[in-house]
């Protein structure tokens, strides 16, 4: 692979795994964000393949493959198979259609956006040493990351409903494995490995944690439980 056409393709790769997080911001259906975390992880697995060939590194060609599989297709069902059980659990009842949403986050849309767009600008600042040592395609793309990594903390701490913070958390976690493979070019299969399994048994975890609250309290609302907690 020459240098221009990695250079093009990483650049897309990056823009698609950014763009995915901004939008995340934007929509409030449960369903659409879940859809977005899989297109996101689609990105993310999409950077390694790239760094993978351009390096002629199987390892990461193999990492390439279990982030997909892992961030595009297993988290993402498991996120949204709790949001139908629910669902369907409610009936089609107005509650349902409440849970399916997320229908007052603590900051709105416009600033939500606004706040995203700051965020990755302080990214590019903070990040502009270390592209100025090695300026590097992957390396130049290292803001990227770490924006990812802001706006999945945003997300976390300013949704209300705990599957959407449970996204907010996985955004997070992408953005940090981004990161790592911007800024060193990639990382050891082993670790991957480690890594990934440590987030799906987290996931798995919040899942059963989510169940069990709504099940108890009717509502996995972070507002509503700290009402019945007062």
């Amino acid at each position: 692979m020459s240098e221009g056409l990695f250079t093009q393709l990483l650049d897309l790769a990056c823009g698609a795994f950014l763009l995915a997080a901004v939008v995340v911001l934007w929509r409030r259906e449960l369903a659409a964000i879940v859809r977005l975390f899989a297109l996101q992880g689609v990105a993310l697995a999409a950077i390694a393949l790239l760094l993978g060939l351009h390096e002629d590194r199987w390892d990461l060609l193999a990492v390439a493959v279990g982030i997909g599989a892992l961030r595009a297709g297993l988290l993402p069902y498991l996120i949204r198979r709790a949001l139908k059980a629910f669902v369907a659990e409610r009936n089609g009842s107005h509650e349902g259609h409440e849970e399916a949403r997320e229908t007052q986050p603590l900051v709105n849309v416009a600033a939500s956006l606004l706040t995203a767009a700051a965020l990755t600008l302080l990214s590019y600042a903070v990040a502009r040493p270390l592209v100025e040592l090695d300026p590097t395609p992957a390396t130049r793309a290292l803001p990227v990351g770490l924006a990812v990594v802001l706006i999945g903390f945003f997300v976390l701490v300013t949704r209300r409903r705990a599957l959407a913070q449970m996204v907010g958390f996985l955004l997070l976690d992408n953005g940090i494995t981004a990161t790592a493979f911007l800024a060193a070019s990639g990382v050891p299969l082993i670790v991957e490995l480690g890594v990934s399994f440590d987030v799906l048994l987290a996931v798995l975890v919040l899942q059963l944690l989510t169940v069990r609250v709504r099940e108890a309290f009717g509502t996995t609302d972070i507002d509503d439980l700290r009402e019945l907690h007062d």
